[in-house]
């Protein structure tokens, strides 16, 4: 079976390869010729690395000849399961949508990577929304265990199911979810992160210890002020924007630390500063 993926950027491209190693042949579609060289680039040097560890089923070569890259948007008329990872804007995800469901069959399924956004209010721009399912991976894809599945308002059951067998595949654990403000996992660690943050921009202790206290008393891999680094500050305002204004409630206000760092371009890892300096 043949799947296509939207979007060559970080969560695009770890869906891709994700695809690629479960078996499926992967269409990988972004408007940009340098992006798409850029992303299988990086599934190459990943895969080399993950085979130096003897954890591939089968040769990097192999795998890489499953992913086909393009910029042409027609070239994606046939595929019956399209998963997009573009940007988290709304009006994005119409857009393209939209330019899907002109080119696509009407019984194409349409599920969109958010972390967050609403499935219902993507869908209103299309003839046929019972078609789209939100479908959350998390960073990096091929890693990590868990997927998301949303149904928006108009999401139909077969819709669902397809979007639960395609993520079985990948032998991926899944659960549903409410459509409601960042879903389950984010509506939960988003806001820890922000607390921490608050707690750093208060001098209750350093940014060292509060991760240390974190791995070490709550047991998690990583510390929320390392985390907020590798996700990026943007991000993490981006989301907790969106779950004070979806609810309203005071509690999900930014840190004005986070606004701060984010005016100031300093963004985490992919700008090389964040919390900890990574040049």
């Amino acid at each position: 079976m043949t799947v296509a993926v939207i979007g060559a950027g970080t969560m695009g491209t770890g869906i891709a390869q994700l695809f690629a190693q479960s078996g499926y042949k992967v269409i990988l579609f972004d408007e940009n010729e340098n992006s798409l060289k850029t992303s299988f680039d990086k599934i190459k040097n990943h895969l080399q690395k993950v085979n130096l560890k003897n954890k591939l089923d089968e040769d990097v070569e192999i795998i890489l000849q499953k992913i086909q890259t393009t910029s042409n948007i027609e070239d994606l008329k046939e595929i019956a399961y399209i998963t997009e990872a573009i940007p988290e804007k709304t009006e994005y995800k119409q857009v393209l949508f939209s330019t899907l469901e002109n080119i696509c069959n009407k019984d194409t399924v349409f599920a969109t990577n958010t972390s967050g956004l609403n499935i219902t209010e993507i869908s209103s721009v299309l003839k046929y929304p019972e078609r789209l399912v939100g479908t959350h991976y998390f960073y990096p894809p091929p890693l990590m265990e868990l997927v998301e599945l949303i149904r928006g308002k108009h999401t139909n059951e077969e819709t669902f199911e397809k979007a639960k067998q395609i993520v079985e595949s990948l032998n991926k654990k899944w659960i549903e979810v409410k459509e409601s403000p960042l879903f389950v996992v984010n509506r939960v660690l988003i806001p820890m992160i922000n607390e921490a943050i608050c707690v750093l921009e208060e001098e209750v202790s350093t940014k060292e210890e509060i991760d240390e206290a974190m791995k070490l008393g709550a047991h998690h891999p990583i510390g929320p002020l390392s985390l907020a680094d590798t996700v990026g500050l943007d991000v993490i305002l981006h989301c907790m924007e969106t779950l004070f204004k979806e609810t309203n409630n005071p509690k999900y206000q930014p840190s004005n630390l986070l606004y701060e760092l984010v005016e100031k371009g300093i963004l985490g890892r992919k700008t090389g500063r964040g919390f900890y300096q990574y040049i």
